[in-house]
């Protein structure tokens, strides 16, 4: 850990679906800093891609007009370049934290980033190969965590070879339905039957997911699907269900949350659900309506704690994850639905009955960030070869 303050840079929104549940858990994480200890460098990604940091971005409420809003920024970028170690303004003028000297650009140094970017371009493991290069401390899971629970049909592949219940499923590509949806619908309704779940693979916060009870509605809910993602994952429907979520916090040693409920409006727990119900959309996921704890017996508790855990070790996670399941009330039967690596509003509301606030969330995230990079530090990535001395001038060894 730095000396003296912390800086910490929080990124959020980015081309995704979820930009705008991105750009709610980036405000809350910022509130639940302790200003005293941090220095807090808001960084905004737009729905087209492009990188801004300045003060106005530190408040929700000026959201509203995002032109209003970027006027009065800095377009910056993070160089994949470890001798920088922060941002690069991107225009001559001097403005805000940014100073030039001449034509020499002055990095905005950061000490540790805190990604809040939920789906593509964030979650997936793109932004984290970007916090690789740049050598910069970062939040959260890796590369390989990030990017095998992002996508459904890789995740479910390794919690299923690593005998984790998963429920019946076909898998897809956009392709193959718009050359043959008539070959696609038969292998489903053969494979799996009704009711089915059509999702697209990389997405979460329920976009594009339709639940289809017939041909037609199957037809539907792929036409839908495929605009979201070339991968499409297809599954059979749990009866009696009932969803239980834990989350997973740590690194090398993680612990498991306290179990909860959702409750959804619907058979399907929809955006509206998780996003807009009481509270209200700048709520987040807080304003969820769910059950916590949820009204399961000790030993399924246990066992879903367990198996959160297993999962989050077997994608090689780190920091908090969400961990969601579904449950056949009659049967007992326990299927793992998905793994969130980045959940919304960082699952705080998980840890806060064993006594942990947001803020003491956030900082044990940044420890563990810390942490990671110290442990990556240890791994040799380059050896001195004596390869190029020996080749010749026509590109041959000599």
């Amino acid at each position: 850990m730095p000396q003296g303050k912390t800086r910490v840079g929080v990124v959020f929104g980015s081309r995704s679906v979820e930009h705008e549940v991105s750009v709610i858990t980036g405000q809350q994480v910022i509130a639940a800093l302790d200003k005293n200890r941090y220095d807090i460098l808001p960084i905004y990604i737009t729905k087209s891609g492009a990188w801004y940091t300045g003060p106005k971005l530190l408040d929700v409420a000026n959201f509203k007009d995002e032109k209003a809003v970027l006027a009065g920024c800095d377009p910056v970028y993070l160089p994949p370049d470890p001798s920088v170690g922060g941002l690069i303004v991107r225009r001559e003028e001097k403005g805000g934290l940014f100073k030039r000297g001449g034509s020499q650009q002055e990095a905005l140094l950061l000490d540790v980033l805190f990604p809040t970017v939920h789906g593509t371009y964030g979650e997936d493991g793109t932004l984290q190969g970007l916090f690789e290069l740049a050598g910069i401390p970062y939040v959260g899971s890796g590369v390989l965590g990030s990017a095998a629970g992002m996508d459904k049909i890789v995740m479910k592949s390794v919690f299923r070879d690593n005998d984790l219940p998963v429920v019946k499923q076909y898998a897809t590509t956009r392709r193959a339905w718009e050359q043959a949806p008539e070959d696609i619908m038969q292998a489903i309704e053969k494979t799996l039957g009704y009711p089915v779940f059509v999702k697209p693979a990389n997405l979460g916060s329920s976009v594009g997911i339709s639940q289809a009870k017939t041909r037609a509605e199957l037809q539907q809910a792929m036409d839908v699907a495929v605009h979201y993602d070339r991968r499409l994952i297809i599954e059979a429907a749990v009866p009696n269900v009932v969803e239980i979520n834990c989350a997973v916090l740590g690194f090398q040693d993680p612990q498991a949350s306290v179990c909860e409920q959702p409750v959804a409006s619907k058979e399907l727990l929809s955006y509206e659900d998780k996003y807009m119900s009481s509270g209200g959309k700048s709520a987040g996921m807080k304003s969820l309506a769910r059950k916590i704890p949820a009204p399961i017996s000790d030993d399924l508790t246990k066992r879903i704690q367990q198996m959160a855990i297993d999962a989050f070790m077997m994608l090689d996670c780190r920091g908090v994850a969400r961990i969601d399941f579904l449950l056949d009330s009659k049967t007992e039967t326990l299927y793992i639905n998905e793994i969130n690596t980045l959940p919304g509003s960082i699952s705080f509301y998980l840890w806060e009955p064993l006594g942990i606030t947001f803020s003491n969330l956030v900082d044990r995230l940044i420890q563990l960030a810390f942490e990671a990079h110290k442990e990556r530090a240890r791994t040799t990535y380059s050896v001195d070869s004596p390869l190029l001395a020996r080749m010749g001038a026509s590109g041959t060894k000599g």
